[in-house]
């Protein structure tokens, strides 16, 4: 028999394959040099969830409030409106949708947690028109009570289906923080903002789930058919389409099929699956009808967590994903609870044996659109046929996308890397245009802030001559006027590699062409520079980024004499500050020295990230708990009302013995004449070690003024076991210049354990191996030539190196080197050959001296033995011995 194949298919064949009757369907993925970036605006302030409005300009919504408006015929970015939020914890103005009939009504919806004592997260509707957002139009649909005493999950994703329903997604809005490495099913007396089955699992409470609802023209809104509880249900929450989930951030919905895709934000914990692997998973889940989704009972694959007694920190028997029962003494709602349905994708903080491509380390599984190719008829930069019927999931600390495939039925086939040629910094939201263009919304580096890497990114596709991809360099973004920047197209790509390309910048009105250009700017301000570069073919390419004008970040420094990056028994840290500042003298009252013990390390990660001090870290919770009480309505910091000050509470007892133990029980209880006649209210709500925070929060206040100078000499006497960090930090805040906002600078010492474990390097080319018996982990598959690396390592002071081996294999040697692995050697042992077959048998420790200049610089441990064949040896740590 013979087969006619269309001459356009075969040009194709590499790349395509003919579909009977309807065209050709690509069977490979097209070549990433196919899409173009471009970023539209950036230095974002928590952007959370966007709309794409006639003429593709870009409504999104910033956490604390901002509504921002990109104009795509203009290519500027508006502030539209700023709501009055409360943005604690993860609260704020989360989501923002358009009507499906927008170009005639122009109704925008908005989710946000309602400023003042409320504790209420409200969906409105908003008119839009002319670019301006009518305040007085809010007509209110649906309000959601909820706790601001703890942290986290308030997700607050919105969504229409073809039948002009609106989705809502919902965190369980739990404490997160206090559940002893279980879930949080606290059923202590005056725990139950610690029980997820008074909210998650609930079937009368709206929060941790996926609602449903019809809004209606007068306000309000209808249930629509088929939600998983029909209308008068008792005990029940009509609105409820999926449940059982502890923080759905991202969701979407199938434009053909109707089912809902969502990504579940997994939590941290230290129980072990059926497979070894800890239940600690992210879930990317498919809803084709509405039901329950586990938690906090369930995870991943219906995986079960054992019961976690609370009160007699005891495990106790699990429940039945065929029929599980919410007994807590904290649930309003059903009993008997629908079956739990399994997660389509879910995977741990180590990498999955099912799911590989998904990488390890932190993670938050958002779930992105489906792509079909005929949404995009003659759309000009629709994806490749290859996509179509694809979903993209995407991850928001790891910073990937991957597109999902599907076989006949609708069940999970694949997936594979989107766009990883790119990394991207934070995906909070993805959606698709009207003329086929992805756009982006990145979040950024830093949780909770303004974030220069924040940005709206627009990314297109083609087929045929490909557009050039610009890039911007410059010398400096910060400076005094007149400030002069040198500007290059440095990193300009343009992959058909012929094109004589056309670079054409716009700055302050001014017109430059060529590659490079030198630009003063004479007035203070935000200024925006804009490079086009074309290719002479019809394809053209546009970048942009600021250059703030008026003001220079100060300088801070801190040096010391003494090591970096560790810290010893019976050792102290010498310290002096500097700092400079272009723009005004250093004002000593904006100076924060500060030095503290911090249990944990990774607690350390958090407190740079998000700009804390030291000191200031262990208080918090305690600030945290205090704001979202009613004890604002008497008590302030330090201003007089009809209570005390909190300052004046805390020099009171600055130096009581006992008196921490006594001000929780006051809190707890309530009472009377101690500061007058006037009732103290009682909170018998508040858990003992909740009240434990707040007084500690509120006794630290007695040292509020003192500050470390600026040079001294810190004894290094706090630490206890392997996991802390002593941490010295010294900020300063200018006060702003010529119009641009006062700017931070920071330096900081960070002095860990001196061991390290090998398998936390952050670079090298060998395998981890984990052996979950002996809560140990090491690195093997050390062959010849392989390497692993350590940044920023100090060796100041270092006399010897220790290094924890086990012989198994040929033997060789581990040579450490400075800065790269051709640098100066450090130290070098030899590892003799053995054969050791249990994971635990064996080790011993070979040390080293250490030579040469032993200063701050990336360490490379290379592994050497040219003459085997096969692997050399296994490492667990290495250790770093001071001199005497």
């Amino acid at each position: 028999m013979k087969v006619f194949i269309p001459l356009y298919c075969i040009s194709f064949l590499v790349l395509t394959a003919c579909v009977g009757g309807s065209g050709f369907r690509p069977t490979v993925a097209p070549d990433s040099s196919r899409y173009t970036r471009t970023v539209l605006a950036e230095g974002l302030d928590e952007p959370m969830e966007m709309v794409i409005l006639p003429g593709n300009d870009v409504l999104f919504v910033e956490r604390k409030g901002g509504v921002r408006l990109y104009k795509d015929a203009t290519k500027e970015l508006r502030t539209v409106a700023n709501f009055e939020v409360f943005s604690g914890i993860e609260d704020g103005l989360l989501g923002v949708v358009a009507d499906p009939d927008y170009e005639r009504n122009h109704w925008l919806y908005f989710y946000y947690a309602v400023a003042g004592d409320s504790a209420v997260n409200r969906l409105s509707r908003f008119e839009f028109r002319n670019d301006s957002l009518s305040r007085p139009s809010e007509t209110v649909i649906l309000e959601i009570p909820t706790q601001r005493i703890y942290c986290c999950h308030s997700a607050g994703y919105l969504k229409f289906d073809k039948q002009g329903n609106l989705y809502l997604s919902t965190g369980d809005n739990t404490n997160a923080e206090e559940t002893e490495g279980y879930t949080p099913v606290d059923e202590r007396a005056g725990r139950g903002l610690a029980d997820d089955q008074a909210t998650a699992a609930n079937t009368n409470d709206l929060r941790g789930k996926i609602l449903r609802i019809k809004p209606l023209p007068q306000g309000g809104y209808a249930i629509p058919e088929g939600n998983l509880f029909a209308k008068g249900t008792p005990k029940t929450r009509p609105e409820i389409y999926a449940m059982g989930i502890r923080n759905p951030y991202r969701f979407s919905i199938d434009a053909e099929t109707g089912y809902l895709y969502f990504g579940e934000v997994g939590p941290d914990t230290q129980v072990e699956a059926p497979d070894g692997e800890k239940m600690s998973y992210d879930e990317i889940n498919q809803v084709r009808e509405p039901g329950f989704f586990g938690w906090p009972y369930f995870l991943g694959n219906n995986d079960v967590f054992p019961k976690y007694n609370y009160e007699t920190k005891a495990e106790e028997p699990g429940k039945d994903p065929a029929n599980p029962i919410n007994e807590s003494p904290n649930n309003t709602g059903l009993r008997e609870l629908p079956p739990a349905q399994p997660a389509m994708i879910w995977y741990g903080k180590t990498n999955s044996k099912y799911f590989p491509l998904v990488g390890n380390g932190g993670a938050s599984a958002m779930a992105g659109p489906v792509f079909y190719s005929k949404h995009f008829k003659n759309a000009p930069y629709k994806l490749s046929d290859y996509y179509d019927g694809k979903l993209f999931i995407y991850e928001w600390i790891r910073g990937w996308i991957m597109a999902v495939s599907f076989d006949e039925q609708g069940n999970f086939a694949g997936m594979e890397p989107f766009l990883d040629h790119w990394k991207f910094d934070a995906p909070v939201d993805m959606q698709f245009a009207p003329d086929g263009a992805i756009y982006l919304l990145e979040y950024g580096t830093n949780w909770f802030a303004k974030n220069t890497n924040a940005r709206l990114i627009r990314i297109e596709y083609a087929e045929g001559n490909r557009n050039p991809i610009p890039a911007i360099t410059m010398d400096s973004q910060y400076g005094a006027a007149p400030f002069t920047v040198q500007l290059s197209s440095a990193g300009t790509i343009d992959h058909d590699g012929s094109d004589q390309l056309d670079y054409h910048w716009e700055i302050d009105g001014e017109a430059y062409t060529g590659p490079t250009v030198s630009h003063t700017f004479s007035a203070n301000g935000n200024h925006k520079v804009v490079l086009t570069v074309t290719d002479g073919h019809g394809g053209s390419g546009e970048t942009q980024r600021m250059v703030y004008v008026g003001n220079t970040p100060p300088e801070v420094r801190i040096s010391t004499k003494g090591n970096r990056s560790f810290y010893w028994d019976d050792s102290a840290l010498d310290y002096r500050v500097f700092i400079t500042d272009k723009e005004e003298q250093v004002d000593p009252e904006r100076i924060s020295v500060s030095f503290g013990y911090i249990p944990h390390g990774k607690d350390a990660a958090i407190v740079l990230t998000n700009g804390q001090d030291a000191a200031s870290f262990q208080y918090l919770k305690g600030q945290t708990l205090i704001s979202s009480l009613d004890c604002k309505s008497c008590h302030s910091v330090d201003q007089e009302s009809v209570g005390p000050t909190y300052t004046a509470i805390a020099k009171r007892y600055a130096r009581q013995d006992g008196a921490t133990e006594f001000l929780a029980g006051k809190i707890i209880q309530g009472g009377s004449g101690n500061w007058g006649e006037r009732a103290m209210s009682p909170h018998p709500e508040l858990a003992r070690e909740d009240a434990v925070e707040v007084v500690n929060y509120i006794r630290s206040l007695s040292s509020k003024g003192e500050k470390l100078p600026l040079q001294g000499e810190l004894p290094l006497t706090a630490h206890q076991g392997q996991e802390g960090v002593y941490l010295l930090t010294a900020s300063y805040r200018d006060g702003g210049a010529n119009g641009i906002d006062a700017l931070v600078a920071r330096d900081y010492v960070s002095l860990r354990y001196p061991l390290l474990q090998a398998e936390d390097f952050d670079a090298g080319n060998v395998a981890i191996a984990t052996v979950t018996t002996a809560f140990m982990a090491y690195v093997y598959g050390i062959v010849h030539d392989t390497y692993i690396r350590f940044n920023a390592i100090d060796l100041s002071g270092v006399a010897r190196m220790g290094f924890r081996v086990q012989p198994n294999g040929s033997g060789g040697n581990i040579v450490v080197r400075q800065g790269s692995k051709d640098g100066p050697v450090v130290c070098t042992v030899t590892v003799p050959a053995g054969q050791y077959s249990g994971a635990e048998d064996g080790w011993q420790e070979l040390s080293a001296s250490v030579k040469g200049e032993l200063d701050n610089k990336d360490l490379y441990l290379t592994f050497e033995n040219p003459s085997a064949t096969t692997h050399l040896f296994h490492l667990d740590w290495l250790k770093f011995y001071r001199k005497p």
